[in-house]
């Protein structure tokens, strides 16, 4: 049986807040972390089939042009040039790259080509020493040095902010800067490949198995149901692996090909080079306030890059028209096509950056006014959404402004400059966070034996959320079980579709899956008890109703299978729906050489029903250092004469260390959307990104007196604006 939803109505039933169980929730730890730490938990590249030859990927050494000929590799079983590779080579992302030849370049560093043999070693040496014969082309690969488009979508504009601007008491008018930025997952890219007759499995690290099942489908040429995708544990994505790459395609062909299984594994550096970066922006953020803080005028100007014919743009101002009121509204969004490594999503694509620029507009603006920025917030929050009039599916920024500045100790705040320790200046800053919310289709199977065991079933990923945590204590609060009765078995297409991990939407998305299927259960064992299912009580393998109290063992016939379908409905339409939250921050900034020390660091946060509250800590914790990152230390950067990457590792691209990132403390608000569906848990891992910068930024100015506009906030830049 399969109970279906389509979410075209609220739900106000609550009927999560009545289970008797009691595990939902709770901060359970993770069910395979034991897997994990022991190193028994496999990863994409660890599995090792008989007969396995290696794939090494050759890599463009020009920014654009064609490849006339590539020489022999001694000591390789293949060298495979296949224009399949390389069209999913440029993106990487759901979308396809724009069409190419195997001879076509479109930036340097891009996938031409694969190199296999017996051995990784043998494989790379072949690589690294195969000659290429190239016919360069000149193209630019500098945002500035092109004319932008203007995707016509992208654009809007209501009332004439030119004259809000003109009539304003106060006003900002500002330019920001970040750098290209990559996901840098702890787990780099690779792929093992196997052929069964006309059927392929593929083993890899991927982030969406549906749609990635699709995709190789179409990359390869064949149906479907003729793709196996496993991807059981996942070192972390944060965008890179939403869509399949070169290393999954290429192994594909490859293994064909050779009729033995093959692996591709990037190293490091091909991942910086081959994985989509987001793109740098140039940010202008226009402001216009009365007397008393009253916005009467935003406007938020952007310019992002990507390769020529790509679809994707990174959505900058994607919070931008809903956060704040005012009568008088503009946002313009330029893309410039460009020959560097191609950019898609990166965690919170849009809020990421946005919300952070947009978030030091607004420091800047209350500074001008004279008024608390917490206060200066609060006086503009919107009661529905500007424009179209939308009521919210619930609003949670007010109190989460109040609540952090309470316990952050916000009122102890001083001007600028007035507070020093030695040579240390400090200051304290805040921003809002604010992230889209959004539902994805999504299955899952659930089976219920007759000895009190559960067993989930979806193709849902774990990219190190807590998937298999978070799943397995939802059916075990729907059932009546102790958590270690249920097992999860994630990541792999022979299992019902869901909607995998990307947007924040996997927890809400598969969730509510489990939450139907479970339902269905309960229903089957409801009648079997004559009773309603809202009359049923499940309860450490016992089932209640009114007097009658049974064990579930005599309840079921061998074992109770149902399936869950969410679907988003009318409600994605009806009301707008986001997270909420604010961060906070206290900095120290060194008056002689301008290094910055976050001291500590707060966020207080609103995604609906938490449903562990430890990985739904952990992962504010990612988003927050995330942020410390993009404020401090991430910069991406790129040869102006070529385009091509030169921060391509760990060493030289700056992800925080444990030195740079304080105790973390992180708050959660009683929440409950009914908007979203029976589970009324929204999106939270990006959230804790979304604004997390500002706060780090805006605690700069306050220590300092210094405002960077030029991300990160390197030492050079604050000494530089330092007396």
């Amino acid at each position: 049986m399969t109970r279906h939803l389509r979410v075209d109505g609220p739900n106000h039933d609550d009927r999560l807040d009545h289970m008797a169980q009691g595990v939902l929730g709770q901060p359970l730890n993770r069910l395979e972390g034991p897997l994990k730490v022991t190193g028994r938990a496999t990863y994409a590249a660890e599995a090792r089939p008989r007969n396995m030859a290696y794939g090494v990927l050759v890599q463009a050494e020009i920014p654009a042009g064609k490849v006339l000929e590539i020489g022999d590799a001694p000591g390789a079983l293949a060298v495979i040039q296949d224009k399949r590779m390389i069209h999913y080579a440029a993106q990487g992302q759901a979308e396809k790259a724009p069409p190419s030849g195997p001879e076509r370049v479109e930036y340097m560093g891009q996938a031409i080509a694969l190199v296999v043999a017996e051995t990784f070693e043998a494989a790379r040496h072949a690589a690294q020493n195969i000659a290429i014969r190239y016919a360069p082309e000149t193209v630019p690969v500098i945002p500035e040095s092109v004319t932008p488009e203007l995707p016509p979508k992208k654009q809007s504009a209501t009332g004439d902010l030119d004259q809000a601007m003109r009539d304003a008491a106060v006003t900002v008018d500002q330019v920001w800067h970040t750098p290209s930025q990559m996901s840098a997952a702890m787990e780099p890219h690779a792929a093992i490949a196997e052929w069964d007759g006309g059927h392929v499995t593929v083993r890899a690290g991927l982030q969406m198995l549906s749609s990635n099942r699709k995709q190789m489908a179409d990359a390869l040429g064949i149906r479907e149901s003729k793709v196996r995708l496993l991807a059981p544990y996942v070192g972390g994505g944060f965008g890179s692996k939403l869509g399949i790459n070169a290393e999954a395609v290429a192994a594909a062909i490859a293994a064909r090909e050779l009729n033995r299984p093959v692996m591709v594994a990037m190293t490091r550096q091909q991942v910086f080079d081959l994985a989509h970066r987001r793109s740098e922006t140039r940010q202008r953020v226009r402001l216009a306030c009365d007397a008393n803080g009253v916005l009467s005028g935003i406007g938020h100007d952007v310019l992002v890059s990507n390769l020529p014919g790509s679809e994707f743009s990174e959505p900058v101002t994607q919070a931008t028209p809903f956060t704040y009121q005012a009568a008088h509204r503009q946002i313009v969004h330029a893309v410039s096509r460009i020959h560097r490594g191609c950019a898609g999503s990166v965690r919170a694509p849009g809020e990421a950056v946005g919300v952070t620029v947009f978030e030091c507009a607004m420091d800047e603006l209350a500074e001008a006014a004279g008024i608390d920025p917490v206060e200066l917030r609060l006086r503009n929050i919107p009661d529905a959404e500007p424009v179209t009039d939308r009521p919210f599916s619930s609003h949670k920024l007010a109190e989460a402004l109040r609540d952090g500045a309470e316990r952050f100790g916000w009122s102890a705040r001083k001007p600028s400059g007035q507070r020093i320790e030695g040579e240390w200046f400090i200051g304290m800053g805040m921003a809002a966070a604010v992230r889209v919310n959004m539902l994805v289709e999504s299955r899952a199977r659930v089976t219920l034996h007759q000895d009190g065991r559960a067993i989930v079933e979806t193709d849902m990923t774990d990219i190190g959320t807590g998937t298999y945590t978070i799943l397995g204590q939802l059916a075990a609060e729907m059932l009546g079980l102790p958590a270690d009765r249920v097992e999860v078995r994630l990541g792999d297409t022979d299992f019902p579709p869901a909607a995998g991990s990307g947007g924040s939407f996997g927890a809400a998305s598969s969730g509510n899956s489990v939450y139907l299927a479970c339902e269905e259960i309960r229903s089957q064992i409801a009648r079997t008890m004559r009773c309603d299912e809202t009359d049923l009580t499940l309860h450490d393998g016992m089932a209640r109703a009114g007097n009658v109290s049974r064990p579930l063992s005599e309840l079921i016939d061998g074992q109770i299978t149902a399936e869950g379908h969410l679907q988003p409905g009318k409600t994605e339409k009806t009301h707008r729906q986001a997270t909420w939250g604010s961060h906070w921050a206290e900095v120290a900034v060194n008056r002689w050489t301008g290094e910055v020390r976050v001291r500590r660091m707060m966020g207080v946060f609103a995604c609906g029903r938490v449903l562990n509250e430890k990985t739904a800590r952990s992962q504010c914790l990612g988003g927050m250092s995330f942020g410390i990152g993009i404020a401090l230390t991430e910069a991406m950067e790129h040869d102006p004469r070529d385009g091509h990457v030169v921060s391509r590792d760990l060493a030289e691209y700056h992800i925080p260390c444990h030195a740079d990132v304080p105790e973390l403390e992180v708050h959660f608000l009683p929440e409950r959307d009914a908007y979203v569906g029976p589970l009324q848990a929204k999106g939270l891992g990006e959230l804790g990104i979304c604004g997390a910068g500002a706060a780090v930024l805006n605690a700069i100015h306050n220590a300092c007196g210094v405002r960077v506009r030029q991300l990160p906030a390197t030492p050079d830049k604050i000494i530089a604006g330092l007396d």
